[in-house]
């Protein structure tokens, strides 16, 4: 059986991070969609409400499984006994990125390999931190966000 890792803060998820899920999906048995505590990062919205808030949106996926965990990504997978990291691409720009986390993780973990998926073009520009910036400054979400995710972020805040 094929598992797929899918690690990231998904803070939020994004309709970019849904349609790499998705994908994912019909490439692999099993995706674990991991949600990592990030300490380089502040957290917009809290961990157990982002497993809440993904779990919602990839309910309908009987191959996906949502999850949080501490460390390196690379450590998680080995733990979890899984040897794929999956990664989405957007851009040029995440392509460079990519390249050089999946050679780190490769030195990490001899037997992890990355698989990356590109974005749909009409999700290339999307991403949490630009969702993030919308949401400050009373911007439309839609083309961003999924609907429980909105709704999550204009009743919280």
């Amino acid at each position: 059986m094929s598992v797929a890792l899918y690690a990231g803060s998904f803070d939020p998820i994004t309709y970019g991070h849904l349609d790499i899920i998705k994908s994912g999906t019909e490439i692999f048995d099993n995706v674990i969609v991991a949600v990592a505590y990030n300490i380089n990062k502040g957290s917009f919205i809290p961990v157990d409400k982002r497993l809440d808030l993904i779990r919602e949106c990839v309910k309908d996926f009987s191959n996906v499984e949502v999850c949080s965990f501490n460390g390196l990504t690379v450590d998680y997978a080995k733990e979890k006994g899984i040897n794929v990291l999956l990664r989405g691409m957007r851009n040029s720009s995440d392509f460079e990125y990519e390249k050089e986390l999946a050679a780190v993780n490769s030195k990490l973990g001899d037997n992890i390999q990355t698989v990356c998926l590109f974005a749909k073009p009409e999700h290339s520009f999307v991403s949490s931190s630009n969702a993030r910036e919308i949401f400050y400054n009373g911007g439309d979400l839609t083309s961003f966000l999924p609907k429980n995710v909105i709704e999550y972020l204009d009743g919280k805040f």
